[in-house]
Parts: structure tokens; C-alpha cells; sequence
């Protein structure tokens, strides 16, 4: 894993409306590295997944993505320099068809040497090869996850962000997909992921940052996390 800064957050002021929901958020994330964003409901996780995907527009603070300032970007063009994201509802294309979901969109802009193809992600997720025909709509909750991730594998992302990455999910689906998980670690691929399962998170993560009511209050390792968990029970809620 390279220490070079591949996404730089700083200082995030975001806010809905008058309200501020964002007070200060930081995180980065290197080339390879594989970075949680945790805390309890409503304390800014999506909020800072939407400011760095352009789909909201931080009022103070910058966002660094690849060396590129992209703080006021739109989305489309932030997801154009290579950031994918698996948005928490999913939001898979309901009346197009798996296969449909997968190349709608799908691209290799930045020329990656070895680009996710669509053999690569029924590789990855054979359910999707079975389901290949079926629309969107008629999928699992869980099969609508990997369907998710393999659009935004698709685009061949230098960075996949996922928002609740395994929420609502029974349990044999949650681990394949933090096996898929684990494979796009072992490839190379930055990730960034927001979840509440603290035990696969501990097993995958390079570096966690802990959010409280809009600020981020504590970042390090999962030996650190480990040995901090009693002292920060109450910001994980668990």
C-alpha cells in the first residue's frame, strides 16, 4: 500500500438547509488503502460520502482528489475522475436488466491496465451471471448489493466508496460481500466504506476515522481502534 494521499478531506462545513450537519470533517484515504468512516446514526458518515461525491456542496473546507481540487465539482465529473460509489439504497436501475445495470454505464477512462470487465464481476458475484436476465427490481436485497457494487466496479474506479456496505443484508450475503471486499483490498483498490459491523472492519481496515455530531474525532489503526474500543463505545453505538 503506498502512503501517497489519494483523497484529502479537510475541515468539511456542510450543512441541509440552514442546518449544519458537518463541523470540520477530515478523513483521507491513500492509494490501496482500505478506510472506514464510523459512528452512530446521524453523525455526518453520509453527509461526508455526499460532500466528497459533489452531491452536496461543502460551505467551508477542501476536498483533494488524484492532486485535483474537486470541492465544487459536480458528481458526474468528480465519478469521471475515477470515484465509485454504492450509494446506501442501492438505487440499481429497476426496469433495466442485470447485465443492462452492469454496461449502462460502464467505461475504463483511465485506461486501467486490468479494467473490470463483465466476466471479472460475474467472477466476483456468479449470482449475477445467474441473474443476468432478470431486472432490477426483481432482485434480493442482497443480490441488488453485489449488482451495486459491480456497476460501480464498472467504471473502473481508482477509489469505491460504499455507504452501508452490508446493511439490512442476512447473514450469508454479508459475507460474501466482505469477501468481495476482501478481493478488491487484495487487488490494490482504495476503498472507502461505511458500516456498523466492527468485526470484519477490524479484519480489513488500514485506518478508521470515528465521526461525532458532524466532527471527527478520533482516526487510527485496528490495533488502535482495539485497544481505544472501551473509551469509544459510546461514539461507535455498539
Amino acid at each position: 500500500m503506498s502512503t501517497t494521499a489519494l483523497l484529502q478531506a479537510h475541515d468539511l462545513e456542510t450543512f441541509y438547509g440552514d442546518a449544519q450537519a458537518l463541523f470540520g470533517a477530515s478523513l483521507s484515504v491513500a492509494e490501496g488503502e482500505f478506510v472506514t468512516l464510523l459512528g452512530r446514526n446521524g453523525m455526518g458518515k453520509t453527509t461526508s460520502v455526499r460532500s466528497v461525491m459533489g452531491i452536496m456542496t461543502p460551505r467551508q473546507g477542501r476536498i483533494v482528489f488524484a492532486g485535483q481540487d474537486i470541492t465544487h465539482l459536480p458528481s458526474h465529473q468528480i465519478a469521471r475522475l475515477g470515484i465509485g460509489l454504492v450509494p446506501e439504497q442501492r438505487q440499481v436501475f429497476a426496469n433495466l436488466t442485470v447485465y443492462e445495470n452492469l454496461v449502462a454505464t460502464a467505461h475504463n477512462r483511465l485506461n486501467q491496465r486490468e479494467p473490470w470487465t463483465l466476466e471479472r464481476v460475474y467472477q466476483l458475484f456468479p449470482r449475477l451471471k445467474e441473474r443476468a436476465g432478470n431486472l432490477g427490481a426483481n432482485l434480493s436485497g442482497g443480490e441488488q448489493q453485489m449488482l451495486a457494487i459491480g456497476r460501480a466496479l464498472m467504471t473502473n474506479p481508482r477509489l469505491l466508496i460504499l455507504d452501508e456496505a452490508t446493511e439490512g443484508l442476512a447473514p450469508l450475503v454479508r459475507a460474501e460481500i466482505w469477501h468481495c471486499l476482501q478481493t478488491l483490498k487484495t487487488s490494490g483498490l482504495s476503498v472507502l466504506v461505511i458500516d456498523k459491523n466492527l468485526v470484519p472492519l477490524m479484519r480489513l481496515a488500514d485506518t478508521h476515522y470515528i465521526l461525532e455530531k458532524g466532527q471527527t474525532i478520533w482516526h487510527g489503526s485496528s490495533d488502535s481502534l482495539m485497544d481505544a474500543r472501551h473509551e469509544l463505545k459510546d461514539s461507535l453505538g455498539v
